[in-house]
């Protein structure tokens, strides 16, 4: 398996984080649920830094481009990703989570405020 991470900067864009939200839930969440070759993805952001990406999890390396058939995340934002990277699975583990099943999570789904990261020192 293969992990791809895409990260764009955006603060030369006029998207922002709390805007690609409205993205996540009116067409991306289903567009790429249904994407052959792809395990798994995670839309990530920091709204603080205005830094918004994306870890995915690959059955094979050449479903990788499969990616850009169904993403329009460039033209929302303006521009190419700030960073791409791919590489090769080397291990997973699954912890104990109150979470039965990874599909539908988010605050883009869920709704509610961010919580600040990092979090607090105690």
């Amino acid at each position: 398996m293969f992990v791809s991470i895409v990260m764009w900067d955006l603060k030369k864009s006029e998207a922002t984080v709390e805007s690609l939200r409205d993205y996540l839930r009116d067409y991306a969440v289903d567009a790429y649920s249904g994407l052959d070759g792809m395990r798994f993805k995670a839309w990530i952001s920091d709204e603080r830094r205005q830094l918004w990406g994306a870890v995915y999890l690959w059955d094979r390396a050449d479903a990788m481009p499969g990616l850009y058939g169904v993403s329009r995340v460039v033209d929302i934002i303006g521009y190419p990703p700030t960073s791409v990277g791919g590489f090769t699975l080397e291990a997973t583990a699954e912890g104990n989570s109150v979470h039965e099943t990874l599909a539908g999570l988010g605050i883009a789904l869920e709704g509610g405020t961010p919580e600040p990261w990092p979090p607090a020192a105690p």
